[in-house]
């Protein structure tokens, strides 16, 4: 293994920089290797500057930095890009331009960073012969296969602390906090900020709510003396037998944007005459230091990422499971989403704690 490669795709996480380290530093300390960036996800294959050299100077004092050193791009579908031809804007399949630029920088093995959709992507081309090792990275925590990605533990810890915050002067003002969480259609950032942080009310999308559910227990709470509330609500939850709420229509390459639902939740409540107020974490979530886990764990997947091409190991993913380090197929990974397990110990331990999902 003479040269491997580096990309960043799909939406910003914490710990990015700290798997590029990683795997930059096994792959000269242990195989003197030579490591290439790919900026701005698989984009980078197709502008001339678009690679640059990883050493130990490129890679010096990012373990503690947010973001990604290579930029990252979540609509660089090479399969579907959206390009201007005779001044109209068409989408068209770049992906053997992409494979033919691998080629050429006679890479042996390509790192792909990313969620589930980069990682589908990555599956495609090893189908194409690229070399291929995925990295799994979302905040969402929503890739099959591994019990944890890297990302989640910080957005989980910001997510709880403005809940923390939140209590205070929902305390104070007698009112219903409602704060939306990020995390598309899957609830684990809302579930565990939830239960971590207090909340009276979780609203994830693997369970639909009625509001006459979130209704009765802000009622019961306030007749106990408890005149605020805190509601920790996915981005992706619905009420039941209704829809998502968006903020963004998609297309061909564009996702449809989540958002809104707290606005929802919070509009009824008012109704019902209860002072209500609304926090959009957003962004907050992706961004800034990352949690010493997130930088333990994304340091463990780079270097286990440039063993795995070492060996050979193509079209397959990094995960952890049972607290170790293994690998799986890329196929078997990005084949279901993860999803919170209705049934399972954390949202049943919610419930005996007294917290409602609006369902019953």
């Amino acid at each position: 293994m003479k040269r491997i490669g580096i990309l960043t795709g799909g939406g910003d996480a914490p710990g990015l920089n700290a798997v590029i380290r990683a795997a930059v530093k096994t792959a000269l300390n242990e195989y003197d290797c030579e490591a290439l960036g790919i900026k701005n996800g698989y984009d980078g294959f197709l502008d001339e500057d678009g690679i640059i050299p990883l050493g130990r100077s490129e890679v010096r004092g990012i373990l503690p930095r947010g973001g990604t050193i290579l930029g990252a791009a979540n609509r660089g579908n090479p399969y579907a890009r959206k390009v201007i031809r005779d001044g109209k804007e068409v989408t068209i399949d770049v992906s053997d331009e992409i494979v033919k630029g691998i080629e050429k920088l006679k890479m042996d093995a390509l790192l792909v960073l990313g969620g589930d959709g980069t990682l589908h992507i990555a599956h495609e081309l090893a189908q194409k012969g690229v070399p291929v090792i995925g990295v799994p990275k979302t905040i969402d925590n929503d890739i099959g296969g591994t019990e944890i990605t890297f990302g989640f533990d910080t957005a989980l810890n910001i997510a709880t602390e403005a809940i923390d915050r939140l209590h205070t002067t929902a305390e104070s003002h007698h009112r219903a906090m409602v704060i939306e969480l990020m995390g598309r259609d899957a609830g684990f950032i809302a579930l565990n900020a939830g239960v971590s942080g207090g909340a009276d009310v979780i609203l994830i999308p693997e369970i639909p709510f009625k509001f006459e559910s979130i209704m009765a227990k802000i009622r019961q709470r306030a007749e106990r003396g408890r005149k605020f509330s805190i509601l920790a609500v996915s981005e992706g939850a619905k009420m039941q037998g209704g829809k998502q709420v968006f903020s963004r229509k998609g297309d061909e390459i564009y996702v449809p944007r989540l958002g809104g639902i707290g606005q929802v939740v919070a509009e009824h409540i008012e109704k019902e005459g209860y002072e209500s107020r609304v926090t959009v974490l957003g962004h907050l979530q992706r961004g800034g230091t990352p949690t010493a886990f997130d930088r333990w764990l994304a340091t463990r997947y780079g270097a286990a990422a440039v063993r795995l091409a070492a060996r050979g190991g193509f079209d397959r993913m990094v995960a952890l499971q049972c607290g170790e380090i293994t690998d799986i197929s890329l196929e078997e990974a990005t084949a279901a989403p993860k999803r919170v397990n209705t049934n399972g110990d954390a949202v049943v331990t919610a419930r005996n704690v007294g917290i409602s999902f609006g369902d019953e």
